[in-house]
């Protein structure tokens, strides 16, 4: 087939622009990014669940729980000195007040699923609280037989326990409120117990109030809101990044990456680190996104494999009991 002049041009302008995006985005030409992956520890050590079945906020997950094979409950101290041992470079945990002014490690906006109470966290007490068995209302068979019940008794822990069982390994506090108070009560706490948050590179993250509240509080830690600032980000970087030019979304923020959506990454990995250490963003790594599933952590070590070498930026994991050892190897 012969092409008219015009023709042959456009042509090659539409191949030198190609080209040309081609080698802007090449992860082969960027450098080599420095240091290795850090492990986010989802909840701790915990029971994994059906995600599936438990698919919402406000599920009570615990009545989806696998088989369980230990008796280690998510948020108590057990729990992160677990999960930072098995190779959790950062602890996740979740924080909520407590009718006296205290502040506890609980991740339920009620304690109705897990326990043998009954109301929100907010409106009992720390002794009320610490009365409680955690492990009351898990179940992997329906509700047919609850085999934890009696085994977690008066395991919720303050946040000044979590601190003392932590000292030198930087937990990432989760709000589970909007409520900006929070964060100055935490705050506080992490004051008082004489903690060296800045140092140990503590982080916060949550609902956009608190979120924006401890930033003003804790200038140095990194705190983010997963719903809004990283889902800009993530989305905006997916539309534009093969321009070269990083969102404004993304400039302090965090960029999520799900394993079975590395592919639309312009220029992962290397070029898209590069990227994103330029403008101080933090990338997470994350278990597979599924159409009614709730979104989680890896849980699969096969899903390790799956993960660039090169890699430095956090993993989210919910399965720290498998993925921990199997990356240290």
């Amino acid at each position: 087939m012969n092409l008219s002049r015009r023709k042959k041009q456009a042509l090659s302008v539409v191949v030198v622009i190609l080209l040309g995006l081609t080698l802007l985005n090449a992860t082969w030409l960027a450098p080599t990014p420095a240091g290795k992956p850090k492990l986010i520890a989802h909840r701790g050590v915990y029971h994994l669940y059906d995600k599936r079945a438990a698919f919402g906020r406000d599920t009570c997950t615990a009545r989806f729980i696998r088989p369980p094979d230990h008796e280690v409950f998510e948020n108590t101290i057990a729990s992160i000195q677990m999960a930072a041992g098995l190779g959790g470079d950062m602890v996740e945990i979740d924080v909520a007040p407590t009718k006296d002014g205290k502040m506890v490690l609980f991740h339920d906006w009620t304690v109705d699923c897990r326990t043998n109470g009954k109301g929100e966290t907010r409106d009992l007490t720390l002794s009320e609280l610490k009365a409680l068995d955690i492990g009351y209302g898990y179940t992997a068979d329906g509700g047919k037989s609850f085999p934890l019940r009696g085994k977690g008794i008066g395991q919720i822990p303050t946040v000044e326990e979590a601190l003392a069982a932590m000292p030198a390994r930087p937990l990432l506090f989760n709000f589970k409120s909007k409520n900006s108070d929070e964060a100055d009560q935490l705050f506080a706490i992490l004051k008082a117990s004489g903690r060296d948050y800045e140092k140990l590179g503590d982080a916060f993250y949550g609902a956009q109030r608190p979120v924006d509240r401890i930033r003003q509080l804790a200038t140095k830690n990194w705190a983010f809101n997963m719903k809004n600032e990283a889902k800009s980000c993530t989305k905006d970087y997916v539309l534009y990044g093969w321009t070269g030019i990083v969102p404004e979304s993304c400039r302090n923020g965090v960029l999520v990456i799900p394993i079975n959506y590395q592919w639309p990454m312009w220029g992962w990995p290397n070029r898209l680190i590069a990227r994103m250490e330029g403008v101080g963003a933090k990338i997470i790594v994350v278990g597979p996104h599924e159409s009614g599933k709730s979104n989680e952590g890896l849980s699969d070590v096969h899903d390790l494999g799956k993960i660039p070498a090169s890699y430095n930026g956090y993993i989210w994991v919910e399965d720290i009991w498998a993925i921990g050892p199997a990356l240290r190897r």
